[in-house]
């Protein structure tokens, strides 16, 4: 068993698990500052921000260390808690700190007296739920990562129910953990054929298994469906844009950035670590599935109107995007292509990381601003840049990563991911030749569209005029928010210009899964980062920050010193409209119209049409979910027609529950007889 030393022999280990039991005491703190609204935000969030960076620091450096281990005389007599850190756990250790550090502190400035659940219980479940999710990831041992997984699903339940006043509220909700639930019995199932009838459900033990193509293909199946129901995968998807917007912004955030990586975290364990067997058909579902998502997710991003919404549809698609790269990863690693199955790998960790960023950023904005104008409808927004400096500047660093622009982290990722598409060829079947090049077509097709949507997103929000007069109100982020903003915003400039230096941090966890890596390749090539030679493909950012650079200062003189020579200042032209009003401003509806008409056999529209005798006719288009209609409500009806059964059952009297009783038992004989 791993015993605590003196400090200056402690182990990563040890000091991870400090980090956990400081998030535990914040939290119990502040069930002790239940309703002390300045204690909680100024002192309990910064003291766990900074916990947060104490994590990214032990992460950092347990990335490059020896994998270790430790028995905890917790839990049941039998059933220890059987702890593992190894260059997989540091680095998703990593992206907790790094982005939870900013959300903490964005936190601090964000809630405000008397709203929702008291601010003490907030902090309890604020840091129960983080520090869940770090014992999720050094978990070796199906009964320790249960009960963490279990831990962390009820935390971010009643994160969600914050605001439970609200019927659509209490409705996310119960939908998020029942799908939730839901899931985890297919995770379950995956540890139960794991462990191969041996008793034993350590992952030491699970690894050491070989497992038939057949039972293994239906392990593999049933974590892909159990951790897929909490990435949001499709069809399990439909909680993340109903819990998403209900939950309050920073909340979100960590949702988003971090809770669907865990779940990829499963995936990954189970896939690359746990089963020793890799089938060609692993990658190919998995890239379907991912591709399927992703291009849902885009689509139906483009049509939102409502901000939290749109991210939360945003996030569907970059699941999709990394779930399609660690297909990709698998089918090359099924045919012993390691230097192939590192780079997917590569670009789908580094994706994580980027959209850990960059998305939390954009929840953590959209919250700054809904609490400054009181509206979360994008057709009532309008015009912020001039009022709200601060929060539109790093908004306009996340949207840019989030469509994959350079110089961000957005962007390093998915061209890694393309390139890795790009780069397929020789396998043995003709057919995976041909479609996974056709893959790489769609994902820029996808990328294309969540640039639309990044555009209509900061456009509509921050650009043209307010469309609501209170709007000239509004006030910008307070310190504590900004601090926050900043920090996740320089997550997405780092990611951005340091890729050889992320790249050299992935590397012992693609040595540790697939057997290579890439590290080596780039750092022969300084800052130009060549995923596999030179000739084929490179790119090199901090030149392209300096042209960018160069190409505004030069306009800059050009415009402003030689071709004015003076400022002047005069009223605009407006297209010979200089009456122009903010109703005259392209609307959030009318840029998703284009999308919606192109891709509309993926809604289920539904059109509102005005009657000649309204008194104020109106036209209105809605677009829904048509999974919803064709799988989610079918299935309920379904199970409130046996509930209405099992009801009438339970209405008799005892003499007819002992002839079920009997009926029963006769039953059971006839059939152990034979």
């Amino acid at each position: 068993m791993n015993v605590f030393l003196h400090p200056s022999s402690w182990l990563h280990l040890d000091w991870v698990l400090v980090v956990v039991v400081a998030w535990l005491l914040i939290g119990v703190l502040g069930v002790f500052a239940l309703r002390r609204f300045r204690m909680v935000a100024t002192i309990l969030f910064p003291a766990g921000a900074l916990v947060s960076l104490l994590l990214m620091v032990v992460a950092l450096s347990a990335a490059f260390s020896e994998v270790q281990v430790a028995v905890l005389p917790l839990g049941l007599p039998q059933l220890p808690f059987h702890l593992r850190l190894d260059s997989l756990s540091s680095f998703f250790l990593l992206l907790i700190g790094g982005v939870s550090a900013g959300v903490s502190i964005f936190a601090a400035g964000y809630f405000r007296q008397g709203e929702g659940t008291p601010p003490g219980l907030i902090c309890l479940e604020y840091h129960v739920f983080l520090a869940s999710i770090a014992m999720v990831v050094l978990a070796d041992d199906a009964y320790v990562f249960m009960v963490a997984w279990e831990t962390m699903a009820f935390s971010s339940f009643f994160l969600v129910m914050a605001n439970h006043r609200i019927p659509e509220i209490r409705q996310a909700g119960y939908l998020y953990v029942l799908v939730a639930h839901i899931g985890a019995l297919g995770i379950l199932l995956c540890f139960g054929l794991l462990q191969a009838n041996t008793g034993d459900y350590t992952f030491a033990n699970m690894r050491s298994q070989h497992l038939t193509p057949f039972w293994g293909s239906v392990a593999f199946v049933l974590a892909v469906f159990g951790f897929g129901a909490k990435a949001g995968l499709l069809p399990l998807h439909a909680w993340l844009p109903e819990a998403h917007p209900a939950a309050p912004s920073p909340f979100s955030a960590l949702m988003s950035a971090v809770m669907l990586k865990i779940a990829l975290y499963g995936i990954l364990r189970v896939a690359f670590d746990l089963l020793q067997t890799r089938i060609w058909w692993w990658g190919v579902l998995l890239m379907a599935v991912g591709l399927a998502t992703a291009l849902f997710g885009v689509v139906f991003s483009t049509i939102q109107v409502e901000m939290k919404r749109l991210l939360a549809y945003s996030s569907i698609e970059n699941i999709g995007l990394i779930c399609a790269g660690l297909g990709l990863s698998l089918l090359f690693s099924a045919y012993y292509m390691p230097a192939l199955s590192a780079l997917a790998l590569t670009a789908s960790l580094y994706h994580m990381m980027s959209h850990a960023f960059f998305k939390s950023l954009l929840f953590c904005s959209t919250g700054a601003v809904m609490h400054a104008t009181g509206e979360r409808s994008l057709g009532k927004l309008g015009g912020l840049l001039r009022f709200m400096p601060w929060v539109a500047w790093p908004t306009l660093v996340g949207a840019l990563s989030c469509a994959g622009l350079p110089p961000f982290g957005g962007f390093v990722a998915e061209w890694l991911l393309l390139q890795s598409f790009l780069f397929t060829t020789g396998f043995p079947s003709a057919t995976l030749d041909m479609l996974v090049p056709v893959m790489a077509a769609l994902i820029a097709l996808i990328a294309a569209l969540s640039g639309f949507t990044m555009v209509k997103y900061f456009g509509v929000i921050f650009l043209g005029q307010p469309r609501e007069g209170k709007l000239t109100a509004a006030h910008d982020a307070g310190a504590w928010e900004r601090l926050g903003m900043l920090w996740l915003a320089l997550g997405c400039v780092f990611l951005g210009l340091f890729p050889n230096q992320m790249i050299a941090l992935i590397e012992p966890v693609t040595q540790s899964l697939v057997h290579a890596g890439m590290a080596h390749t780039v750092a022969d090539h300084g800052w130009l980062l060549v995923p596999m030679h030179v000739d084929r493909a490179s790119y090199a950012p901090a030149i392209f920050l300096l042209g960018v650079l160069a190409c505004v200062g030069l306009t800059f003189v050009l415009v402003r010193r030689l071709y004015h020579g003076r400022l002047r200042r005069g009223p605009a032209w407006d297209c010979g409209h200089p009456w122009q009003t903010a109703r005259m401003q392209d609307t959030a509806e009318g840029f998703g119209q284009p999308i919606r008409q192109i891709f509309e056999p993926f809604f289920r529209i539904e059109r509102h049409l005005p009657s000649a005798f309204d008194a104020k006719p109106s036209y209105r288009v809605t677009a829904q979910d048509p999974l919803w209609f064709w799988l989610y409500l079918p299935i309920a009806r379904l199970v409130e027609r046996i509930s209405r059964f099992v009801g009438l059952l339970q209405q008799g009297r005892i003499a007819i529950y002992l002839i079920y009783s009997f009926v029963t038992l006769v039953v059971v004989l006839l059939v152990v007889q034979r």
